[in-house]
């Protein structure tokens, strides 16, 4: 399988994925038609509309995922928004096990955001808010790991007395064994044939249960169990 998983489609001083333009290019090949999955926005036609104009400043011919049979493509990219919406569409188009075939096949997939959450094996791990209520919380499981996008650490000059990301995650794995990769805005992870490389401008955080949470550097390569190899 090849992934590549943008925590976000957009960065602070960047334009729509322009910090991630270099690693599509990579990622993608000689690929050139893109099957865009847009269902964590309302706005269907909309969300598509700005996927294909830029991709297509790249290079890349989009077209918009509405059953099975449109995932006919070189790659897949699942785009950001809404995770619940996200996985409540994927369930009711019965799209979950399409998907997962392909990219099992061979399809690259990209995900940014919410796209990339789901490639994990639950959106446990998600930030957005249950606005809607999907059949299962249980996700592609592209990746052995869970994932938090746009991940931001504490900031100890704040007054704000709610929760911090790294205390929600803890919580998680206060009932749940797996580990989780966050990844702040900046980061992606490239995923080929099981190992995982944390790419992009900013490193990843790992954490585990039982154990502090540990930053991962850019250009350093993962196992399943988000330990370090190489």
């Amino acid at each position: 399988m090849r992934l590549l998983l943008i925590s976000s489609s957009a960065v602070h001083g960047y334009g729509y994925l322009d910090h991630a333009e270099a690693q599509i290019r990579d990622f993608l090949g000689k690929a050139r038609r893109v099957a865009f999955v847009p269902f964590a926005l309302f706005d269907r036609d909309a969300y598509t509309a700005k996927v294909r104009e830029r991709l297509g400043l790249m290079g890349y011919e989009v077209s918009q995922v509405n059953a099975a049979r449109d995932l006919d493509a070189d790659a897949i990219f699942v785009g950001g928004g809404n995770t619940f919406r996200l996985l409540k569409t994927l369930y009711e188009l019965d799209l979950l096990d399409a998907i997962r075939t392909r990219v099992r096949g061979g399809t690259p997939y990209i995900g940014s955001s919410a796209g990339s959450v789901i490639a994990a094996p639950t959106m446990r791990t998600t930030n957005d808010m249950p606005i809607v209520e999907p059949y299962s919380l249980d996700s592609l499981g592209l990746v052995p790991y869970q994932i938090n996008g746009h991940y931001i650490d504490a900031d100890p000059s704040s007054t704000h007395m709610g929760e911090t990301r790294e205390t929600r995650l803890t919580e998680y794995l206060e009932e749940n064994s797996i580990p989780v990769l966050g990844i702040r805005e900046g980061t992606m992870l490239r995923m080929d044939d099981g190992t995982t490389t944390v790419t992009g401008t900013k490193p990843a955080k790992v954490f585990r249960r039982g154990a502090e949470a540990v930053d991962v550097a850019v250009g350093a390569k993962l196992d399943g169990d988000l330990k370090v190899v190489g």
